[in-house]
């Protein structure tokens, strides 16, 4: 019987895909230097120069996202040029620059894109789909994407533990200060009062005492131009987004007045964990009953507890 072999391409358009997880950044580390953008693009570039059979196509970077799934921007971006027939080689770094996710980047590297021609070049694993034998398909890559997720695991792990014991120590450890503070420059898990947008939130409180409503609170700012929360982050040079789009400013809310008066940071403690993710390869979060929350009391002396 004749055997049908596929096309095999005289240049390949490649695309360079690039990966750095939070994770990542916050493990300071020579192995997270050599796994820095910077370096993994120069790495990339510097392979294809020495391949007569690879051109760049393009280079996709999902900077600050985890390889425990696959729900990038930048790799759904890529995955579209590979549908369109744009781009029919991919190449990384490492496996775990692809993810840590075994099953499913098992998938993608044995079936998917097998079924669309695509090669698919590991450089430091000197892995590549076209010359790679049965063994190396079969058992050593999966045996390494199995190894990865391990390690995706185990530095979740790490990192809930970590965070757990500066919520109880009283550190702040959110992306965004609660308006009326901002971080402090020497120390990022510090809060310190920020004059401008404390004396709004002390306003905030006088008019609640004096009987007027969310509603009305609100309309007070507004009326008066001040900047909302959101809008007050950005014209900081914060790069903050709580889901609002659209051209309009935002304006204050009812809601935004409620959750100021009713955060307990206002009056000195420190309300962490109240809501946790259901595992670490699904971003969705969940709520936390209020008995589980990590509630910090400060007291005068400097002194504070966890509930």
């Amino acid at each position: 019987m004749e055997q049908i072999q596929k096309n095999t391409p005289d240049i390949y358009d490649a695309a360079l895909y690039l990966r750095l997880s939070r994770d990542d950044m916050d493990d300071v580390s020579e192995k997270t230097e050599s796994n820095s953008i910077a370096n993994q693009r120069e790495l990339l570039r510097s392979f294809v120069k020495s391949q007569p059979d690879i051109q760049i196509f393009d280079i996709y970077v999902d900077d600050g996202y985890s390889g425990g799934n696959f729900d990038r921007p930048e790799f759904k971006r890529m995955t579209t040029d590979i549908e369109a027939g744009r781009v029919n080689c991919v190449i990384v770094k490492d496996l775990s620059r692809f993810g840590r996710e075994y099953i499913e980047a098992g998938r993608w590297i044995e079936k998917t894109y097998p079924a669309l021609n695509v090669r698919f070049i590991s450089v430091t694993d000197q892995f590549d789909s076209k010359t790679a034998d049965f063994s190396e398909k079969s058992f050593v890559v999966p045996i390494k994407n199995f190894v990865n997720e391990s390690y995706c695991r185990d530095i979740s792990g790490k990192v809930r533990s970590h965070q757990k014991i500066k919520r109880e120590k009283g550190e702040f450890i959110g992306a965004f200060a609660p308006y009326g503070y901002c971080k402090d420059p020497e120390n990022k898990n510090c809060l310190v009062i920020d004059d401008y947008a404390a004396d709004i939130v002390r306003k905030i409180f006088v008019w609640k005492i004096e009987g007027f409503s969310f509603g009305a609170i609100a309309e007070k700012l507004n009326m008066r131009h001040v900047q909302s929360p959101k809008e007050y982050k950005i014209a900081n040079g914060e790069n903050y987004n709580a889901g609002f789009q659209g051209t309009d400013t935002p304006k204050w809310s009812a809601v935004q007045i409620k959750r100021i008066l009713t955060n307990e940071v206002y009056i000195g403690n420190m309300v962490q964990g109240k809501q946790e993710r259901i595992s670490y390869k699904v971003k969705k979060r969940l709520d936390k009953p209020e008995s589980e929350w990590v509630r910090v009391k400060k007291y005068t002396s400097g002194n504070h507890q966890a509930e």
